[in-house]
């Protein structure tokens, strides 16, 4: 459920208004807050964009007329209540001039509000971020004398370690850290945001959190599409980049983190950027021998041939790009030392999901193995998608005579809580920025942190060409060479469904 924090009066200007992520899920996820009566009396949206828009025009594109907003005919009369929130301007970004407009039209947009609190949310290419940045400040749009002011950047938050550092110089030169909100829409989702409640208000799970108890802990993203139409961006970006750096370390701060002393964003971001700071560093062997990437070829899958990532649109037809990595690593620090961590991320695979996979340590004596049953370890998992939920695996006695022991599923999905609302991402993470939380948002030094962390991989990839890409069929787990990164006897990866039937082969690309 959201928190009834308190919202104060103010305005979003949304940079990118005419973009596929504002009519997507910014303004649909918005109208949900105003449905939950969440958004405050004196509030409105500007969007701001190139195109030549009317206040009127640009309410009929981006609101009355948007598929994206659910239910629209029932909730006809509302959207058109929400729609006269919504207003627009026509700016060129590039021009720090034009930025006088906005200005002024914030000045007046709100009566009685004439230094109005602002979320200025880029939705825009990175490029842009410095620029937008620097011509708000130069029009004192980043000084808060009587309201606010803070900023929304998309990911990616730099290319490597060297763009990230630039990037958060740049914006930290208009805008001080506490303005500044790096969102990462997988921090939203309430599985994830249950990962802390889980560990830390649970006495049965708490003592458990650790190398003593528990075997390894595996974090997964699969993706069952491939790249699409965005074949241009991916070919400079791949997995390691998409995924990992971002998503799925953070998922693994709150997975791993110290317990903070207090719940404040502060505490918490403090935890999370010290457990960045914990990571093992990764030597050039270590890549080689505890990373594997791959990259989906072409396989007939339920009888439907499937490209192959070479064969996308505007992919390079011996391009290099990975669709899926893997790796093992460690945290060295007290609680998890010589706990193997592992991180996959990849598209074209099985199915989408994605979950945390907790490994619990086996019984160091197995009572019931003479009883023909060889019951392995407990599990439990966090799925974040789909079907947000948590479940723990373990053996209980079949019914009859003898032990043998079977494993057994105890399992709570959200979709179960009928009589309780589940925000979306965006919906959770913007109200939380309207209230000025900014828990679930990077901070700098942390995205920095996270980014030193993966830069000696891909610049080991850059640097030797020996480094193998493997071909994998599409349809299937990734790389059949990916096992190999699990520790210990018949142990591997857990999937959570089996492979398609696919006609493909696995290769060395």
């Amino acid at each position: 459920m959201i928190s009834h924090k308190e919202v104060e009066s103010q305005v979003l200007v949304i940079f990118g208004a005419s973009g596929d992520l504002t009519s997507r899920k910014l303004l649909p996820e918005i109208f949900n807050l105003f449905r939950k009566g969440y958004i405050p009396e004196d509030y409105a949206i500007i969007g701001v964009g190139r195109s030549d828009y009317s206040d009127p025009s640009y309410r009929d594109k981006a609101v009355i007329n948007n598929p994206y907003f659910k239910k629209k005919e029932k909730r006809a009369k509302e959207i058109q209540k929400f729609s006269e929130l919504v207003h627009y301007i026509s700016l060129d970004t590039s021009d720090p001039s034009a930025y006088a407009a906005l200005k002024n039209k914030l000045q007046q947009i709100l009566p009685g509000h004439p230094d109005p609190n602002v979320i200025f949310y880029l939705s825009t290419p990175p490029m842009l971020y410095k620029t937008i940045a620097h011509h708000l400040a130069a029009h004192d749009l980043n000084l808060e004398k009587e309201g606010w002011k803070r900023m929304i950047i998309e990911k990616p938050f730099g290319y490597d370690l060297e763009t990230a550092r630039a990037l958060n110089i740049a914006l930290l030169l208009k805008f001080k850290e506490e303005q500044i909100y790096r969102i990462d829409h997988y921090l939203g989702k309430e599985t994830v945001q249950n990962l802390m409640v889980t560990r830390f208000s649970n006495s049965i799970f708490e003592p458990l959190w650790n190398r003593n108890y528990i075997q390894r802990i595996e974090i997964t993203a699969a993706e069952s599409v491939g790249v699409g139409n965005r074949g241009g961006y991916y070919e400079g970006v791949g997995a390691l980049r998409d995924m990992i750096q971002n998503h799925l370390l953070q998922l693994l701060s709150l997975v791993a983190m110290e317990p903070p002393n207090q719940l404040t964003s502060e505490a918490i971001r403090n935890e999370k950027d010290k457990l960045f700071q914990s990571l093992r560093p990764l030597s050039t062997e270590d890549v080689k021998n505890n990373v594997i990437r791959g990259q989906y070829t072409s396989a007939n899958v339920r009888d439907k041939q499937i490209l192959g990532y070479r064969e996308e649109n505007s992919v390079h037809p011996t391009s290099r790009t990975e669709t899926f990595a893997a790796m093992k690593f460690f945290i060295d620090n007290w609680r998890w030392a010589d706990v193997p961590f592992y991180i996959r991320s990849g598209k074209r695979l099985p199915t989408r999901v994605s979950e945390v996979v907790i490994h619990f340590k086996s019984n160091h004596l197995h009572l019931f193995k003479n009883e023909g049953s060889d019951h392995a370890h407990n599990i439990l998992i966090f799925r974040i998608q789909p079907n947000e939920g948590i479940l723990l695996k373990f053996g209980l006695k079949v019914p009859g005579a003898g032990n043998l022991v079977k494993d057994v599923n105890m399992d709570f999905q959200y979709d179960d809580l009928t009589q309780d609302y589940v925000p979306d991402a965006y919906e959770r993470l913007i109200l939380d920025c309207m209230q000025g939380d900014s828990t679930l948002y990077a901070r700098g030094d942390s995205v920095e942190n996270s980014w030193k962390f993966i830069d000696p991989i891909l610049k080991a990839w850059e640097d030797d060409p020996d480094i193998p890409i493997y071909g994998y069929p599409a349809g299937t787990w990734g790389p059949e060479h990916i096992n190999e990164l699990i520790e210990g006897k018949d142990m591997a990866w857990r999937n959570a469904s089996s492979n398609l039937s696919h006609d493909g082969e696995y290769c060395e690309l």
